[in-house]
């Protein structure tokens, strides 16, 4: 069995960050493994605690990973600080990890700023460089490349801009503003549209937790960027389809909705 790792924050109700990644890999097919960066208090509605790990602490998590069950890919979520990039940085260069996707998770629905200056500094001089594709959306990529992006053109020039800087490819999701499930992949020298299906469902927290960890699991088995991109959209345009409601803000997608089998009580069975 392939196996791929998430570096991210825990998510207490479950529908995005750790909790999600690990839903994601395990229906894709691949073990999953974890290195968590923080805790914290949230549901549909919010989050209302942040509890952050220790930099020493993450480094041993990560080394307890890569020398037992090396990780065929990785992926990272959120991590505010930089000393927390810094050794998430520092440990995947030393151990060679490979098939590395960032989800630069920067910006909230809401629009607030969710990572320092200090730590995207961090990020784009020491983590983004050693990815293998990393999955900005709009409001991240105007960060990243320091440019306004309106239209399908600026997503262009963007995202040529953000991997020609950072040597790896890019997948700049539009669907901030730009169009609806239409995303734009760009290798530094080509750039491929890669079309998707707009499902009406409001419940969509844990979407680009949920993208960037399908997107890794299907490199872990082997699939080119452009195939594990084309294999995750599909994944989730499945998640979201299957019209999970659960919570009172915006909930999380059904993880399991294309996993067959029974094992367990049924209430039919009462």
């Amino acid at each position: 069995m392939r196996t791929a790792l998430t570096i991210a924050g825990s998510d207490s109700g479950g529908g995005a960050g750790i909790q999600a990644d690990i839903k994601t890999m395990t229906a894709n097919g691949v073990f999953a493994m974890s290195a968590v960066t923080a805790l914290t208090a949230q549901n549909t509605t919010g989050v209302t605690g942040i509890f952050e790990v220790t930099p020493e602490f993450l480094a041993l998590q990560l080394d307890a990973v890569f020398t037992d069950i090396f990780p065929d890919a990785v992926k990272t979520g959120m991590v505010s600080s930089s000393a927390l990039i810094d050794v998430i940085a520092e440990k995947l260069a030393a151990y060679g990890a490979r098939n590395i996707v960032v989800d630069p998770v920067m910006v909230a629905t809401s629009g607030a700023r969710l990572i320092s200056e200090d730590a995207i500094g961090t990020l784009k001089t020491k983590l983004l460089p050693l990815a293998t594709l990393m999955t900005p959306n709009i409001p991240e990529a105007e960060i990243l490349s320091g440019r306004s992006i309106e239209n399908a053109g600026q997503m262009e020039d963007a995202a040529m801009a953000i991997s020609q800087q950072m040597g790896c490819s890019v997948l700049l999701k539009g669907g901030h503003r730009i169009n609806d499930a239409n995303d734009l992949l760009c290798d530094g020298s080509r750039m491929i549209w890669i079309r998707g299906e707009r499902v009406d469902n409001p419940n969509t927290h844990g979407t680009g937790c949920t993208l960037s960890s399908a997107i890794a699991s299907n490199l872990a088995k082997g699939a080119d960027p452009e195939t594990a991109v084309r294999c995750a959209k599909k994944y989730l345009t499945g998640a979201l389809s299957a019209m999970l409601d659960l919570g009172r803000g915006s909930g999380p997608m059904n993880h399991a909705f294309a996993i067959d089998g029974d094992f367990g009580f049924s209430p039919e069975e009462r």
